[in-house]
């Protein structure tokens, strides 16, 4: 069978920080730093543990890629947190309705989703989301089976992967307008997404920020001064508008392996949108746009090219 768990969370600590996309990030780091602090405070909980270390100064049970030792590591440094305070996986597996995660509190406006088989009446007993190798010898509340393969002592809670998705769009927004018909929009929007899988030990990474900032100003009675083709040479006193759109984007993905000199980067691109028009009534029925929009992408990664995309005219518009 197979579940999952959702919380609200904050990792604020870190998600303004910047790196590049071809570059190990200091959280990264971090990440790979912290796993040997959690590594000892596992191990310190189980009493199967025999005391022994590796060289490198990891619990023997619970090595550099232990699931146990990986998802607390990770959240301590895309958090913020101190290695040695941040919770661990609760593995004392009591029943199937044991959370793994029972000692990260929610955040406001959180949800809990579990679906599985073990929701259905008669099946709780037959189907788990436990592991088939997970063995608890002396009833202790703690795995005692070491894999053969790994060296590490099988949780009861197998966990493929884990996803951090932090959105704020926009975290600054302010739109403003003035008795004279001027108004100003302006917006900062952020977003981060990131996943983690538990099989090849590998962080995939997006980032997104973007820049918004906005004006319009409208003029009643503005006389044009041009005359237009098939009006007497009358020159027009009509309300005009005027509209100024300018985005700035920056998206990038990366990817980091564990244990890796480097990473790199597998997309993304800088973007700039710079969008004037004027638009003028010339009467109930007809009205002018005059328009430019140029949109401007610089890609992370060689294998595509920068693209500019550049649209100017006229639109006039006729109601029947």
């Amino acid at each position: 069978s197979a579940g999952g768990f959702n919380i609200s969370y904050v990792a604020l600590k870190t998600f303004f920080d910047k790196h590049d996309p071809n570059m190990i990030s200091t959280q990264f780091r971090n990440f790979e730093n912290y796993r040997s602090i959690i590594s000892n405070r596992v191990a310190a909980l189980n009493p199967y543990w025999d005391q022994k270390k590796d060289p490198n100064g990891y619990a023997i049970g619970y090595g550099r890629y232990a699931q146990d030792v990986l998802i607390p590591s990770f959240i301590a440094a895309y958090t913020g947190k101190d290695p040695k305070n941040v919770s661990l996986l609760n593995q004392t597996n009591s029943n199937i309705r044991s959370n793994p995660f029972s000692g990260m509190l929610p955040m406001p406006n959180w949800n809990l989703l579990y679906n599985g088989l073990a929701n259905v009446p008669g099946l709780s007993n037959v189907f788990s989301n436990s592991s088939l190798l997970y063995a608890d010898i002396n009833r202790l509340g703690a795995p005692s089976f070491l894999d053969t393969v790994s060296g590490n002592f099988v949780p009861y809670f197998l966990i493929p992967n884990v996803t951090i998705s932090e959105r704020m769009e926009p975290l600054i927004g302010l739109n403003i307008t003035t008795v004279s018909q001027w108004s100003i929009r302006f917006e900062y929007k952020k977003s981060r997404l990131l996943a983690l899988s538990l099989v090849d030990y590998q962080l995939s990474e997006n980032n997104s920020t973007e820049w918004v900032i906005g004006t319009s100003f409208r003029k009643r009675g503005l006389k044009l001064p041009f005359n237009i083709p098939g009006l007497n040479n009358n020159k027009l006193s009509n309300d005009l508008t005027f509209r100024f759109d300018f985005a700035l984007r920056d998206v990038f993905n990366s990817n980091s392996r564990l244990d890796q000199t480097n990473a790199y980067g597998t997309g993304g691109q800088k973007e700039i949108t710079l969008q004037p028009s004027i638009d003028y009534v010339l009467n109930s029925k007809i009205s002018l746009r005059f328009f430019f929009d140029q949109r401007k992408a610089t890609p992370y990664i060689s294998s595509a090219p920068p693209i500019t995309n550049t649209r100017a005219g006229v639109n006039i518009r006729i109601a029947l």
